[in-house]
């Protein structure tokens, strides 16, 4: 019979729930935390203070569906809050963290902690959001997750802001007031993309006409 390691056996796990805004990140996050209370274990849950748009302490999804949470301002609230007997921890909004929200979640593993994490892996730009791209390196399961465009019902995978040229800033919370899910191609800036490409072209033509001379 082989021999297991119980500190392995002991070891946490690193789990991320990312996707567009609407497609259910905190209703799949709320699901994992009722199958770890039902089967007994102690749970905590953490939210940043800054979302409060359903309520200011419970983490609620577009669904309705909510859970009991902890507001914090900072991620080392989430340690300085810990029960020793907690075995899960959720956390909510993860791209709304600072850059030390890394190191504590890598501790709470450490610790053995299974820690469910649900976030915004791109900003309404398509731009990386906050932590998330060291998270996603790091963890042990990550479930990428769509919702449904609201210009044709595909697959979206994407975050629009209305009126983005007034608010520009990344972080603005929101909901179906100031964004939609959207497919990539009723989302993508496509004027971008030829401005981009034109330059390109005039770059090339440049270096072209200078080997000539």
């Amino acid at each position: 019979m082989v021999g297991y390691n119980m500190g392995h056996l002991a070891s946490g796990t690193v789990e991320v729930v990312c996707g567009p805004m609407f497609s259910g990140k905190t209703e799949e996050l709320i699901r994992r935390v009722r199958r770890a209370q039902i089967a007994r274990q102690k749970v905590q849950i953490f939210k940043p203070t800054i979302d409060d748009r359903y309520h200011k302490s419970d983490v609620v999804s577009h669904s309705s569906l909510s859970v009991e949470a902890q507001p914090v301002t900072s991620s080392t609230e989430i340690l300085a809050n810990l029960y020793d007997s907690t075995r899960v921890v959720a956390i909510d909004e993860i791209q709304f963290f600072d850059e030390k929200i890394i190191p504590v979640i890598k501790k709470l593993a450490r610790r053995g902690i299974r820690v469910i994490c649900a976030g915004l892996d791109q900003d309404y730009k398509g731009s990386s959001f906050g932590p998330l791209p060291e998270l996603l390196c790091m963890a042990d399961r990550v479930d990428k997750i769509q919702a449904i465009c609201t210009v044709c019902g595909a697959p979206a995978s994407k975050t629009y802001r209305r009126n983005a040229e007034e608010m520009s800033d990344q972080v603005l919370v929101g909901e179906s007031d100031h964004y939609e899910a959207r497919c990539r191609g009723h989302w993508d800036d496509h004027e971008e993309d030829e401005d981009l490409l034109a330059f390109s072209h005039s770059l090339q033509s440049g270096e072209t006409s200078h080997v000539s001379e």
